[in-house]
């Protein structure tokens, strides 16, 4: 069964935005004439989605006046504030009564990815518990470093780490891309998080827990074209593209 719920994390300001975020949250800054939240939003319509839960924070009435009730895009569109930035963890417990029963999307609101990958993602199978995709040529110390095995199941998840465990000596690992598909046992993760060394409750400590729990979580790499538009210099290559 296709997956028919996202959950689109858009709060943050983006402070590496400087002026260009003072009246816009980072998910509203145009990339080729509409936000990047726009590009989101039509690319898992597109997928099948049609149910949405957008989590807003700053300057969250940029966000709720755009969109509204989702209708102009053929989807329905409800809101969520984030009060506290404490991670993303605690972001996806927000989620949680939206979800109910249901597997999920949960996309970073910055992320752009090549639409065609949401169409894979959606068709979660039945013994995948998580799926994440992965990017490679990014450093991983700036993001998180994803480590798989040959069948392409994570064994391993650091964020912002350059120390990693035993597991993954030796090992090359991918780059978390900001895209996933959960089933709700993910809440039995994150509802466990404790703050990282950072004092963030990290959404990837609860995704290898699970992995590391016994249940089947898979990385998929991307294809075509990615960006985590998180600063002006990638925001002007992409809008010169």
């Amino acid at each position: 069964m296709n997956i028919e719920k996202a959950v689109i994390l858009a709060a943050g300001r983006g402070t590496r935005m400087r002026e260009l975020t003072l009246d816009l949250p980072k998910p509203m800054i145009e990339v080729r004439g509409k936000p990047v939240l726009q590009h989101i939003v039509e690319g898992l319509r597109d997928a099948g989605i049609r149910d949405f839960l957008i989590v807003v924070g700053y300057r969250a009435e940029a966000v709720q006046d755009f969109f509204g009730d989702g209708s102009l895009y053929d989807v329905r569109i409800q809101y969520k504030t984030q009060t506290v930035q404490d991670g993303t963890g605690r972001v996806v417990e927000l989620a949680h009564h939206f979800v109910t029963d249901c597997p999920f999307i949960l996309s970073y609101g910055d992320i752009l990815v090549d639409a065609t990958n949401y169409k894979h993602l959606v068709n979660l199978s039945d013994d995948v518990q998580a799926m994440l995709t992965v990017t490679r040529g990014e450093d991983v110390s700036k993001g998180g470093a994803v480590f798989v095995n040959e069948q392409m199941e994570v064994v391993d998840i650091r964020e912002k780490s350059d120390r990693w465990s035993d597991l993954s000596e030796g090992a090359m690992p991918f780059y978390n891309a900001g895209l996933y598909a959960f089933r709700p046992g993910i809440f039995d993760f994150t509802a466990k998080l404790k703050p990282s060394p950072r004092g963030e409750y990290e959404l990837t400590d609860a995704i290898r827990d699970l992995a590391q729990s016994g249940e089947k979580v898979k990385a998929l790499e991307l294809t075509g074209e990615w960006a985590d538009v998180r600063d002006p210099e990638i925001l002007t290559k992409l809008n010169q593209s």
